[in-house]
């Protein structure tokens, strides 16, 4: 069996260059054929893996541009609950890969996606931990500096501009959850105020190469 031609999306470099890491060792399964921050890609796609670092659910008009510019691949959403499987397959994607599995596991459920018929979803969990198991994760900003992927992802949208309101409404969390993960980021970058942590996040590019829709 050839491998699956394999599309990597992302705003961020550093999470594109962590998902090329993390598939590297199963080239027999999966070949990346592309790594961009942009929504148009090579024809010969077979499946495109749509990471969401960085990206709000509920309205995320870039994975629509991108299942609108390649008809021919399959759209795969990579993320955890706060981008929730729903979302994902109302946008126009087929599948949806919590973050939590390994590396083997990422590339075995693309294979299955490949090869899968009709217009059935596919949605696959982390073995029913809804935490991401952040030893077999692709990189993130932040990472170096002690954040997790998920207080990355939150000082992201800060750097973008969004209250902790609107963070909460469009992750599916509560706002007391979001102030928890912002008082912990602020701790380990040492910021006192949000115009600090911006200046932080821009520094170490939590602002991304694409955009959030506020």
């Amino acid at each position: 069996m050839k491998p699956v031609k394999v599309v990597l999306s992302n705003d961020y470099q550093l999470v594109l260059r962590g998902l090329v890491a993390l598939l590297a060792p199963h080239s027999d399964l999966v070949e990346v054929v592309e790594v961009s921050t942009g929504t148009d890609f090579v024809p010969e796609a077979d499946v495109i893996l749509f990471d969401t670092f960085g990206r709000l659910p509920d309205k995320d008009e870039k994975l629509r541009a991108v299942v609108t510019a390649n008809p021919k691949a399959k759209i795969v959403v990579y993320s955890w609950e706060t981008y929730p499987p729903e979302v994902a397959h109302e946008h126009g994607a087929v599948g949806w890969i919590g973050k939590g599995v390994s590396g083997e596991e990422l590339a075995e459920r693309l294979v299955e996606v490949h090869q899968a018929e009709g217009g059935d979803s596919f949605t696959m969990k982390a073995d029913g931990d809804p935490k991401p198991d952040e030893a077999t994760m692709a990189d993130w900003p932040g990472r170096e500096q002690g954040l997790s992927p998920r207080e990355g992802e939150i000082l992201g949208m800060i750097c973008h501009g969004l209250t902790n309101e609107e963070i909460a409404a469009r992750s599916f969390l509560s706002i007391n959850t979001i102030k928890t993960y912002i008082r912990t980021a602020y701790r380990k970058i040492g910021a006192t105020s949000r115009p600090q942590a911006i200046l932080w996040g821009v520094d170490h590019g939590l602002r991304g190469e694409g955009s959030i829709e506020p």
